[in-house]
């Protein structure tokens, strides 16, 4: 979808600043360019770069917060996985997920009612429903410990969240949005007809862009950035939680995740990951410090690998960990004391004493694009502006894959490029969709490519990244746009950054 004609900015020179280059932020910038608006989008580092990348990366609806009456939310988030299984199908992919029954946490019957009201809160068209399993003759049964003889089987989805992040700016910009990392917003200051905003860039140019209305969608920051770079003072907080998450060698062979409940009443999740790797986590700490400066600690890592020890055959220790990432979710403020069971649904205060200003709190990647169609709903009327939803019907860049069906589109690409190994075609088919053929071109072998300067990674993919996607650094390339980074040695960073120093300016 193109708008046909562009929203003329009234003394400003667009009509929406969006703050914050996250999935909320890149979310509502698309659905804006969409809706025919003038849309610049600022973030201070890499779109990604921090909570956005450090999910679980599920799309599911929280087969949890059942536990906690969040029916709503549940319900909103299993009419989204559809949306987003249809609109991405390269980068979300149905995950079916083993929930072992340990009967001293609750009886079977509990667990079995759970399941059948998960599959029938919302339309359910791609995934299978849920089902009770032997996990003595079940394949998911082999790898875990002596003793669990029932489970239960539930569907959900996985998404590559950083790439998700990165295809809704795309999709931003070719509808006509101005896309700008490494900017950051450091101030933002009211005047007749809108908002003069001061950007600063990393090599300290700055910029003064105007606006009709703002959008702050920092996350973490959603607070912070109102007092310090803004006249308007929140009337609610957020809640900081720490959720950390460790990658370890493979723990089992087939296809299936695991959910499993902790004695603490905490949900940890063990999932396949990039072929090689079981993915373990999340953890939920409150947190206090710099929402940009986050890590591990010794405690979480400890506590991850003894669940993952109390359950499964294999054990790990610290010492196995290969990686381990960790992001801040910005929940909504409440009473609780248990940071697992704070809500993840979103809320907005819209400040119109003057020109619009529309912060966004909390939220989960799963109901990102319905959080961007609420916002647009309230902005619109504050503009004096009304335009249709279109989102839910739109694919994502590269997700126009025919009639939906990934593998035939996947089977399409061995037949045309049947000169490429199995496993980079594999990787760029979920990495770039119907996109791949834009710059892969008429190439028919990996020499065509240009030097290879990381095994599998040539210049022509690295060209393509940094003219397209946004991407600067090495950490960009190797963690964000992809996950090579888990399949290089040390000195591949390094390498990669001389690479691209070595590259002209775009």
């Amino acid at each position: 979808m193109r708008p046909e004609s562009r929203v003329t900015a009234a003394a400003a020179d667009h009509d929406l600043l969006v703050i914050g280059g996250g999935i909320n932020g890149t979310g509502i910038a698309r659905d804006a360019a969409g809706r025919g608006l003038q849309v610049l989008l600022c973030e201070q580092d890499d779109l990604a770069a921090h909570t956005s990348s450090s999910s679980t990366k599920l799309i599911h609806g929280g087969l949890r917060y059942l536990e906690h009456y969040e029916f709503r939310l549940v319900r909103k988030a299993l009419a989204e996985r559809e949306v987003l299984l249809a609109a991405a199908p390269h980068i979300i992919w149905p995950l079916r997920f083993v929930l072992p029954h340990e009967p001293h946490l609750r009886p079977a019957w509990m667990i079995r009612a759970g399941l059948v009201l998960y599959d029938h809160l919302a339309r359910r068209r791609r995934l299978p429903a849920s089902e009770t399993v032997d996990l003595r003759r079940h394949p998911a049964g082999a790898a875990l410990r002596d003793g669990y003889s029932q489970g239960f089987v539930y569907s959900d989805a996985w998404v590559d969240d950083a790439r998700l992040v990165v295809l809704n700016a795309l999709d931003a910009r070719e509808r006509g949005a101005e896309i700008l990392t490494r900017t950051r917003c450091s101030r933002i200051v009211r005047e007749q007809g809108g908002w003069s905003a001061t950007l600063v860039t990393s090599d300290g140019t700055r910029r003064i862009a105007r606006a009709r209305a703002v959008v702050n969608a920092t996350g973490p920051w959603v607070g912070s950035f109102l007092d310090q770079a803004t006249p308007v003072r929140s009337r609610r907080a957020v809640r900081l939680v720490k959720g950390s998450h460790i990658v370890v060698p493979r723990l089992f062979e087939h296809d299936f995740a695991y959910i499993f409940q902790n004695v603490d009443r905490r949900i940890i999740f063990a999932i396949p990951y990039e072929r090689e790797f079981t993915l373990v986590g999340t953890t939920d700490v409150e947190f206090h410090g710099d929402a940009a400066r986050t890590a591990i600690d010794a405690d979480e890592t400890a506590y991850l690998c003894e669940l993952v020890s109390h359950h499964f055959r294999r054990g790990i220790t610290p010492a196995q960990v290969l990686w381990s990432y960790s992001g801040v979710r910005p929940l909504l403020e409440d009473e609780s004391s248990d940071p697992s069971s704070v809500t993840r649904d979103y809320s907005f205060e819209l400040d119109t004493d003057g020109a619009p200003l529309l912060s966004v709190f909390g939220g989960k990647i799963t109901t990102y694009r319905r959080l961007a169609e609420d916002a647009l709903e309230r902005l619109l009327p504050a503009l004096g502006l009304a335009r249709p939803r279109w989102t839910a019907a739109a694919a994502l860049p590269g997700g126009d894959v025919p009639d939906g069906d990934y593998a035939a589109f996947r089977a399409g690409l061995t037949a045309r490029y049947a000169g490429f190994p199995a496993p980079l075609l594999d990787r760029w088919a979920r990495a770039y969709g119907t996109r791949l053929a834009g710059w892969l071109g008429h190439a028919r072998a990996p020499a065509e490519l240009g030097e290879e300067v990381l095994p599998g990674l040539h210049a022509a993919e690295l060209h393509y990244l940094r003219r397209v996607e946004w991407a600067r650094s090495a950490e960009d390339v190797l963690w964000r746009r992809s996950k090579l980074g888990l399949h290089y040695p040390p000195d591949a960073a390094p390498r990669l950054a001389a690479w691209l120093t070595g590259q002209p300016s775009l």
